[in-house]
This record gives C-alpha cells, structure tokens and sequence, in this order.
C-alpha cells in the first residue's frame, strides 16, 4: 500500500490505496479458539504486560474507546506444522519524555506455545501507504487466518470469505502486527498534535521502534532474533525504523522482509525521473506476456531478465538521448509497442513513454486494468474515454475495501476484541499529512542508509518480494537499487512472484512467499 508525497500525485485517486467500506462478507472460521471453558488468563499468567492500575492514565474521546487487551488461545496447522498458539490483542501506551500518553497503539501478537523464546524468531509487521493499517499483511500473507477471495474472481471482494491461512508465517516465527498511529484502532491521543508527533518519516521510526521496544521489553523478547516486514512504503519504513532501533532503542536486527517495497520514493516518479519509466517497462511487458499465456514457471526469471536488460539498456538510453525523429521514432514506437503490447499510436502519442495510470494505457477492449496488477481488469465504466482522474482503479477502489470490516469481524469474533471504533484501513489525511522531507532535504533518501546498516550489522540479511505486474512498485527498481547497493549485496535477497502489488492474492504465490520466507527465517 503506497501513496506519494504531493509532488509526486499524479491523479486524485493515487492519494492512498483503500480505506474500509462495510459490506456483506460470508466468514468460514475453522481455526478454533479453545477457551470456551474458564476465563482468559491474567495477563501476568500469559507473561504479557498488564493493565495499568485503575486510574494510571486517563484518555479520552476515541483513545478511551479502545477496550482491554484480549487473550485467546488457538490452534492450526502452518507450514504443514500442527500447533497450539497464543494471540494478543491490544495496545501499547506510547509516551512522550515528559510521561505523558502520546498514543494507544494496536496491536496484535501471535506466539507460539512452548516454543524456547531465546531462539524462536519474532516478526514486527507494518503497512504502508503512508496511512496504511496491517489487516493487509495480516489477513493477505503472514497470519493464520486469510482473506480469501473467489476462485476465477478475484476482484470480487463482496464474496471474500476468511479462511485458515495453511500458509501462515507462524510455522516460522512469532508474529507482531503493529498499526500506525491514525490507522487501524491505533488512536492519537491528541488528533492537533498527531500530524507533528507521527505523520512523517523521522518521527514514524522513532514511533514504530519504540514500539516494537514495549513489546519485546514486556514479553520479554529482548533477545528472541528479530526481524522487521513492511509492504510497499513498508519498505521505505522498514529501513527508517531499523536504523532507529539500532540508534534509539539498541536493538540490532537479524533481517527486514520487503514486500512490493517503495525503496525510494524518486525512482517511483515516472513523471519527472525517466530512469523511473524505464522501471515501469518490463512489469508491463511481463503483463502484455502474462495476459498471451506465454509466461510459465519455468521460464519466468529468463523473461523478466530479458525485460530489465532491455528496460536499463537500449530503452532508458533513447530517452537518455535526443528524442527520435522520422523512421529511428517509428521504430523506436513500435519496439515499446511489441515489448508492452500497448497500441503503437498510442505509444507515440505519448512519445515512447507510456504513462501507467493513463485512461488509454489501463483500457483496452472494454476492460479497465490495475496499476497494481496490469494483468487485473473490470469492466470499463467508460469505455468511450474519460479524463484519468475519473478512471476509477480496480484494486485501489475495489476489493482491497474487502480487508477492513473483515478485519473487525474477525478480530471481534476470534480475537475477541471488540469496540465502536471502525477500523481505519487506509486513513487518507495521513498521506496528505506526510512529511517526507530528511531536514533541509526535499525528500528522504533511504539507500545510504541502508547501504549504511548493512556494513555495520554484518548480520543484518534482506529479503525483497516483488510481483511481476506491479506498476506502482515494480520489481525493476528493487533490482536496481540492491544492484548498487556495494557492501552486503550478497545479503540482500530478490524475489518476483506472478500478481501484483499485493501478490498473495494469488494462492500459488501466496504459498511460495511463504516457503522463501519460512528459508529466510530459519536459523
């Protein structure tokens, strides 16, 4: 889930990726809870943090909305492991230096029971967007409950029903899934502050490992090998809050999973970075390939290859250079044609640089395709054309709405954490709110410090997941940066799985995220 800072806007609807929206959803639980014997244990007993005695701090308005924290007691079968686990939902009190609650934090936790804590992995989990809540990754890739979306329609999110996750990241690690403050049930206790305390990139790390410091602290997780996974801005995100566990809270990493990263925001602006275009290319020829059925398993990573070398080479070179003219345009046109299987007219109507979020890019034959999965389409509401901002986006206004009352009831039924508040899937203030800027800087630039954290964490291991049809973060530019990145690069793992943005849509990519996860995370 991305948005980009305002320059970077190129249509209303890119502002965010999706906020809740009720509708009727069919559930199917069967991964059980066990309790329904005796009360929950105290929290003490589970060895999770207790309750601040009645009185410690006061909150208000939606902060007091937020109900005590819920232990549930599970069990499922995970990476072909059968298990009983321990789920927590609730909430850590962030504080500013003065003790002062700055912020109730939600989360939810999943740990495994027995395992030896000193050598059982954790994974802190978060979204993106900026403004992004974690029912994405929670309920798409890594927890053991899933959204599952119908067979053959995959853009029909009124039919979503959740579903045990068989391939839950549990049967590697424990799981902490934590909401930024102002999205999900993580509640600013004071919204006029919220925008200078957390809505922008320094201060959001210094948040997110603090929080990740609360929990490990009280859990006593401290010393449990730790790893971070963040998707789409996520990655951006992942790298700010490891650096700010390394400098404010002392902790060092083991590894950081990146699904469908933003890595830097500059190199997602085809508007004005032709190296940036050039990225976009062979996700939509890879689409164009897809769409043909001439994409198999076998020959996939060769196809992709052949896309990036022509992408970064012959392609981003013309643009580089003077623009064509006479028959060296023609040809130059119809090259990017026969590569992205967009009309030649139109690609030079739009000089070689075919623009992904184009009303005459996306549509074609009646059907409207996604930015976040050039092989996804619906039915075109205007086929006979319509200016680009009105075009809606199938998976931004579509069934990624699916995630967040599937949350809540999921959370209310299973987790039994239950309150008025809905859910803020996608909060679109923050990404308008966001404060990109690196101090006197325009824009963050997170590589050197990444480049940085890999030469002095000689531990410190990467794990890059990409879908091959994403336009929005296309594995071309996580290829590009971890090529350049010159101490560690041999720590730094790529990964492209057919989808899109979110790539675990698809059970078969789903499954094999999963399975070079649970490598990576094993010791």
């Amino acid at each position: 889930m991305i948005t980009r800072p305002a320059p970077y806007h190129r249509t209303p609807t890119r502002a965010g990726l999706w906020s809740a929206l009720p509708f009727c959803l069919a559930l199917c639980l069967s991964t059980t809870a066990l309790a329904a014997t005796p009360p929950a244990p105290t929290k003490a007993e589970a060895g999770q943090p207790a309750q601040p005695p009645e009185g410690a701090d006061t909150f208000h308005d939606a902060a007091a909305m937020l109900p005590k924290d819920s232990i549930t007691h599970h069990n499922g079968t995970f990476g072909g492991q059968k298990m009983t686990y321990t789920a927590t939902a609730g909430t850590l009190t962030l504080r500013d230096d003065a003790g002062k609650p700055t912020a109730r934090m939600f989360y939810t936790a999943y740990t495994r029971d027995g395992a030896d804590p000193a050598h059982r992995p954790v994974v802190y989990f978060f979204n993106g967007g900026p403004g992004a809540g974690t029912a994405y990754l929670h309920l798409g890739a890594a927890g053991p409950v899933m959204l599952d979306f119908p067979t053959g329609n995959p853009a029909d999110g009124a039919n979503a029903q959740i579903k045990p996750n068989p391939e839950s990241w549990l049967a590697a690690a424990d799981l902490v899934f934590l909401d930024a403050p102002g999205t999900g049930w993580s509640v600013p206790t004071d919204p006029k502050q919220a925008d200078k305390q957390f809505y922008g990139v320094r201060q959001d790390a210094k948040t997110f490992a603090k929080a990740i410091q609360l929990w490990a602290n009280t859990n006593k997780r401290l010393t449990s090998p730790r790893y971070l996974a963040g998707e789409s801005y996520g990655g951006l995100r992942a790298i700010e809050v490891a650096n700010a566990l390394a400098e404010d809270q002392n902790i060092l990493l083991n590894g950081i999973v990146m699904v469908s990263p933003a890595l830097d925001m500059t190199l997602l602006d085809t508007e004005n970075d032709i190296l940036a275009e050039a990225f976009v290319l062979p996700s939509l020829e890879a689409a164009n390939l897809a769409l043909q059925h001439k994409l198999t398993p076998e020959n996939l990573t060769q196809h992709l290859d052949k896309a990036y070398q022509y992408a970064v080479g012959p392609y981003l070179s013309t643009l580089a250079g003077t623009p064509p003219t006479g028959d060296a345009a023609d040809d130059f046109y119809e090259a990017v044609a026969n590569h992205t299987g967009i009309e030649q007219d139109i690609i030079a109507k739009q000089r070689g640089m075919p623009r992904p979020e184009a009303h005459d890019i996306r549509s074609r034959d009646g059907r409207l395709y996604s930015l976040y999965d050039a092989t996804l389409s619906i039915a075109d509401p205007f086929p006979e054309g319509v200016d680009n901002a009105e075009s809606p986006e199938p998976t931004l206004d579509g069934f990624g709405h699916a995630y967040g009352s599937a949350f809540e009831h999921y959370a209310a039924t299973e987790l039994r954490y239950q309150t008025d508040l809905s859910y803020n899937l996608l909060n679109y203030a923050i990404s308008q709110a966001w404060d990109y800027r690196d101090t006197n800087a325009p824009i963050v630039r997170p590589i050197p410090t990444l480049r940085r954290l890999l030469a002095l964490n000689p531990t410190l291991r990467v794990f890059i997941a990409n879908g091959a049809y994403d336009l929005v973060c296309p594995y071309a530019s996580s290829r590009w940066v971890a090529e350049h990145i010159p101490v560690g690069r041999g720590r730094i793992g790529l990964h492209v799985y057919p989808g899109g943005h979110m790539l675990y849509t698809r059970p078969d990519s789903r499954a094999a995220l999963a399975r070079d996860v649970r490598t990576f995370l094993a010791p």
